[in-house]
């Protein structure tokens, strides 16, 4: 029998814990296994993309558990009232092959992007940041906003999206929790006094959200919209006068805003800055960037979070996914 945590479960347990602190608890997991980096096999997703979207395999070893998560990526799907992105996944026990943990990830993907956010941001805003940027009020932007709140204190959100029912919608949802948040009319305006811009938004499209003359000095970009190949964010202009960090650089190429530079331009994978190996932020004027697209490791932190959150607890069902015959050399006997 597999543990399996489907919708239901992942909401009571997501409503008992909070998402404030799930992040929070997330970051710690994630920041333990990128600092053992070289203990993972890593290779870019496996994407077959259509006219529609793309549809993603992203998988993962550390040499013991064996985790990857099935995901989608459609744009279109919000006008015929679906999700843009689904997902689900599994980890499995490298020695035998058995699956252990099953989950639904469309929820916990919108956790671990958030807490994946909340790790770069860490390490590369600007000291005493207080003002969070969205750009895009779309199906991620409160996991963003409580994340940030519940890790580096951040209160006030400046927010813009081309659909107003967006905005309104993300009002409605964390307005009450406490938090100051300004409609903006333009990008322009959403930016204005922001330590933090977060770029969020769901066209599979070339698109400039930021131009390079928008952006001033002493501010930290999380361009997690850019996330395969032909969909981008920002200024190509903008990369090139900002430091550039990224999860995992084979597939950040491919799939990134840098995408947009030389297969050459220089980057830093995040690895490198929480184990002391590389600098992140080293002055108060900087841009940095952190170039998003989500690697295989960050849903392995996530899955080993949840399973281990969720042990001991009524948040899991078991499911009959193996077939283990008496015998295991007479499968065809469970036919009899």
């Amino acid at each position: 029998m597999v543990r399996f945590v489907g919708v239901e479960n992942m909401v009571r347990w997501v409503r008992s814990i909070g998402v404030e602190q799930i992040v929070a608890d997330m970051v710690d997991y994630l920041e333990a296994d990128f600092t053992r980096w070289d203990q993972f096999d890593k290779t870019p997703r496996v994407a077959s993309h259509s006219p529609y979207g793309v549809i993603e395999l992203m998988p993962t070893s550390d040499r013991q558990t064996y985790s990857f998560k099935y995901v989608n990526g459609h744009p279109i799907n919000t006008k015929i009232g679906r999700q843009t992105v689904t997902a689900f996944g599994v980890l499995a026990d490298v020695a035998s092959g058995y699956p252990l943990f099953l989950s639904e990830m469309t929820l916990l993907t919108a956790l671990r992007t958030a807490a994946t956010s909340v790790m770069a941001a860490k390490l590369l805003a600007p000291p005493n940041a207080s003002v969070l940027s969205l750009i895009g009020t779309g199906a991620q932007a409160e996991f963003q906003a409580l994340g940030f709140r519940s890790v580096l204190g951040m209160l006030t959100l400046r927010v813009f999206d081309t659909d107003p029912q967006a905005v309104q919608k993300l009002r409605t949802n964390i307005e009450p929790l406490g938090f100051d948040i300004v409609d903006a009319a333009t990008v322009e305006d959403a930016i204005a006094g922001a330590h933090v811009i977060t770029t969020c938004t769901a066209d599979k499209t070339k698109a400039t959200i930021l131009r390079d003359d928008m952006v001033a000095s002493s501010v930290h970009i999380n361009a997690i919209g850019g996330d395969c190949p032909g969909k981008t964010e920002l200024d190509a202009a903008l990369l090139m006068r900002s430091n550039i960090f990224a999860e995992y650089l084979p597939q950040t190429r491919i799939e990134g805003e840098l995408q947009q530079l030389d297969p050459k331009w220089p980057a830093t994978e995040l690895w490198e800055v929480l184990t002391g190996a590389s600098p992140g932020r080293t002055s108060g004027d900087q841009i940095t960037i952190f170039d998003s697209v989500g690697f295989a490791i960050e849903d392995f932190s996530a899955l080993r979070y949840l399973s281990d959150s969720v042990a001991d607890t009524d948040f899991f069902e078991t499911i009959d996914l193996i077939a283990e015959p008496s015998d295991p050399k007479n499968l065809f006997g469970l036919l009899d």
